[in-house]
């Protein structure tokens, strides 16, 4: 008898092993959310009222660090469903999202689409870029402008949400291209409708009052200019540090092709321990982000179980090892090394009259 084929097999046989894991645990995910933005709050008020320079800065640090992985749980928010973790939604937004400017309306109905198996890596994907066919200054600067990103929320949030709700066709403007974190520039995104919709009107009214508000306060001076600017560097540096993360959550080796499920696992990186720096910068989950792509229902408080199963009971030979790397620079290195050997194999160009 013939063996399944590959791209059957492997995702096949990893559900199977772990279809035990697919259950989120409520009490983890609070107590993780709760604590993480309690530990973002006071390391920015630390990093606002300490006296000592150190101190402030050591404070900077871990509440750029605790934001992060508060921030990250928009990913989680994406995948679960009401019943999977109550009320867990609204608890994001609350604490993170909302005064962040990162609410989920952002990512909902978006990373979704990552996950599409037709979509992946092409040109309808809103979180893929070609990065290995561009230039390594490409690579760079895609990581760099990150830092803007929180100017660019408190002016969609501030400046275009108003002008939207006194201008109903510039609202499809806003909707389609500043209404989604996502890092391919081609991509445009759907009308909200129904329960989505409404939602999404609270979500950016809410965003849209308190980007205004602190705008307003900080011009009247009622909040100070070293807490306005110090929450925009904690927003800089979340930023920084989530492009770097997704800058190795990948190996972008695709060019736009239509690519197999196996295909988009290899185009995918984890980075399992023993490297211990992950659970920094790629938090909640998602040093383990090959294994979310092939079993995107795993909550994050299971993969690294899940990941230890599979390398125990995989079959000798399953490529599922091979989505593995050691650490950040490993990743970083292959991404270079296969720009320059593009670019080494590309064909002189022909001067005319030579």
């Amino acid at each position: 008898m013939t063996s399944p084929a590959p791209d059957r097999n492997l995702p096949a046989a990893a559900y199977k092993l772990c279809a035990d894991l697919v259950a989120a645990k409520p009490a983890i995910y609070w107590a993780d959310l709760i604590a993480t933005a309690l530990v973002a709050y006071a390391g920015f008020a630390l990093a606002v009222l300490a006296s000592s320079t150190p101190l402030r800065a050591a404070a900077f640090v871990v509440s750029a660090l605790a934001f992060y992985r508060g921030v990250s749980f928009i990913h989680e928010v994406s995948h679960l469903r009401p019943q999977d973790v109550p009320g867990f939604k609204a608890g994001y937004n609350a604490l993170i999202g909302v005064p962040f400017l990162v609410p989920s309306l952002m990512y909902e109905g978006v990373h979704n689409l990552h996950h599409a198996k037709t979509r992946y890596g092409t040109v309808q994907d809103p979180e893929y870029m070609p990065l290995g066919h561009g230039a390594l200054w490409q690579v760079v600067a895609f990581v760099v402008v990150s830092a803007l990103a929180p100017f660019g929320l408190l002016i969609r949030f501030a400046v275009l949400t108003p002008i939207a709700a006194l201008v109903p066709p510039f609202r499809r403007i806003v909707v389609e291209r500043f209404s989604a974190l996502a890092i391919n520039p081609l991509f445009r995104r759907e009308m909200p409708t129904g329960g989505q919709l409404r939602l999404w009107l609270w979500l950016e009214a809410l965003c849209s009052v308190w980007a205004v508000t602190l705008v307003a306060l900080t011009i009247a001076g009622v909040i100070s200019p070293t807490v306005f600017w110090t929450g925009l560097a904690l927003g800089s540096a979340v930023a920084l540090v989530n492009q770097i993360r997704t800058l190795v959550a990948h190996h972008w080796e695709n060019e736009g092709e239509e690519m197999t499920p196996t295909e988009q696992f290899l185009d995918t990186v984890n980075v399992p321990p023993p490297a211990t720096l992950p659970m920094l910068w790629a938090p909640v989950g998602l040093r383990y982000h090959a294994l979310h792509h092939l079993l995107p229902r795993l909550p994050y408080h299971n993969l690294g179980q899940a990941h230890a199963r599979l390398m125990e009971m995989l079959p000798e030979g399953s490529p599922y090892a091979q989505g593995n790397s050691r650490g950040f620079w490993e990743v970083v290195v292959r991404l270079v090394a296969f720009i320059r050997g593009r670019r080494a194999a590309r064909p002189a160009e022909i001067v005319p009259g030579e």
